[in-house]
């Protein structure tokens, strides 16, 4: 059995850091248009932070900060604490299925399959 996943035709620092940009910038501004496959790889990364910000304790803070990059927003409140504050308490009620990917036309400079991921509203 092979070890495969999503390379992005990126060494591991940059892939890592382009995921937490993605995964910050959806959670701060609740949909974002990229490649389908960068959007299928971010769509587990905030799956998985959101179940782990249900929980809403202290050490779960901590690790969903591990993940996301401490940017600030013009309103001055970071990603962890609008993920926090306003989106895991949404979908409390729901197990899994929190955000939702729309394919969309290609690019026009190069064709790559673009597409719109956002959370369920």
């Amino acid at each position: 059995m092979s070890n495969k996943f999503t390379q992005l035709n990126r060494d591991m620092s940059s892939r890592k850091a382009l995921v937490r940009d993605l995964s910050t910038q959806l959670i701060l501004h609740g949909e974002i248009k990229t490649t389908l496959k960068k959007a299928k790889l971010v769509q587990g990364i905030v799956e998985k932070l959101v179940t782990t910000a249900k929980e809403g304790t202290l050490a779960a803070r901590r690790n969903v900060m591990e993940t996301l990059r401490p940017l600030k927003n013009s309103e001055g409140k970071t990603a962890t604490q609008i993920l926090f504050d306003e989106i895991a308490p949404k979908h409390k009620e729901r197990n899994g299925g929190y955000t939702q990917i729309f394919k969309l036309a290609p690019r026009v400079g190069d064709g790559a399959p673009m597409a719109l991921i956002r959370f369920v509203k």
